[in-house]
């Protein structure tokens, strides 16, 4: 099972506006609203790949009523910690017809300690053979080593760890040993004091630091330059990216962790892993949305 930790989940509406203008009177010609939050996209990718897949987290209010019911309603089982006061928050993607995307994100609740005990005992009933992903930033009111609080509770019992965050939270957890950490190429050069990295041999060393800080793989997304993965052996693969038009790239890294998952649990072996990661990554980035798991393997002969 791949339960996957969301501490700030969103309800993600996003609108389609034709020469969106700031500042003036804008109607939608499409939108949509989705169940997001970086954790709640790698359950929502694993489920469409046939994965099993557990959402926990945190909900508040009316607003996380209606995320829980629908990942349910989606088939997704979850297992969030309920808080008494605040809102799920809800995130505005706004898209215009030339192709630029603006985001705006809100805040999300505070979250009282009681509230993190309560997750912590909840990842007591994981085991060997289960895998744990953290993913996102941390809300109000978590401390800043809440990322290593969890693995440390894990720790012991058997169980792969995966982290997709970024600076000093990323950096924070390389000595829990994570068993995957997913920076993109901008996050990666922010951990060393550089800007986006684009050198491959940069890419690699910065990498192969990390490494030796604890991390075991390390999957560096690329964007429209593909994906590099350093594995636990020190073998080096990089795979570009299949011919498609980009829609949007919003989920693109979340969909990249989740069919790496689906490709390591199927087979045991990191080539295949790091495919099937690609492919769902860029399957995404060429949808309207996250992309299902048919959309995914069709990709896979694409590389």
């Amino acid at each position: 099972m791949v339960y996957t930790v969301t501490l700030n989940p969103a309800l993600d509406y996003e609108v389609l506006v034709d020469g969106f203008r700031a500042g003036g009177l804008n109607r939608t010609s499409r939108e949509h609203m989705h169940f997001g939050g970086k954790g709640v996209n790698v359950s929502t990718v694993l489920h469409s790949l046939g994965v099993a897949t557990t959402a926990l987290g945190f909900v508040a209010g009316f607003t996380g009523r209606a995320l829980e019911d629908g990942l349910k309603a989606g088939g997704i089982p979850t297992d969030f910690v309920r808080l008494e006061e605040g809102l799920t928050r809800v995130n505005v993607k706004i898209r215009s017809g030339g192709g630029g995307e603006t985001e705006i994100n809100s805040q999300g609740p505070a979250i009282p300690p009681a509230a993190l005990k309560a997750l912590l005992q909840k990842l007591d009933c994981l085991g060997e053979g289960d895998v744990l992903v953290l993913a996102g930033s941390l809300p109000a009111g978590l401390p800043g080593n809440a990322y290593q609080t969890i693995l440390n509770r894990v720790e012991g019992q058997g169980v792969l760890t995966v982290v997709d965050a970024a600076q000093e939270l990323l950096k924070g957890v390389l000595p829990c040993h994570p068993f995957l950490i997913k920076p993109n190429s901008a996050e990666l050069g922010e951990l060393f004091g550089k800007g986006p990295l684009t050198e491959e041999r940069e890419i690699l060393s910065c990498a192969r630091s990390l490494q030796a800080q604890g991390a075991r793989n390390i999957l560096v997304s690329l964007a429209g330059e593909g994906s590099l993965l350093l594995d636990v052996t020190g073998g080096v693969r990089r795979l570009g990216v299949p011919q498609g038009t980009v829609r949007h790239t919003v989920g693109a890294g979340d969909s990249m962790v989740a069919g790496f998952l689906a490709g390591w649990l199927e087979t045991q072996d990191y080539a295949a892993a790091h495919l099937m990661g690609a492919a769902a990554g860029s399957a995404t980035a060429f949808s309207d949305g996250l992309a299902g798991g048919e959309e995914i393997r069709s990709l896979l002969t694409a590389f």
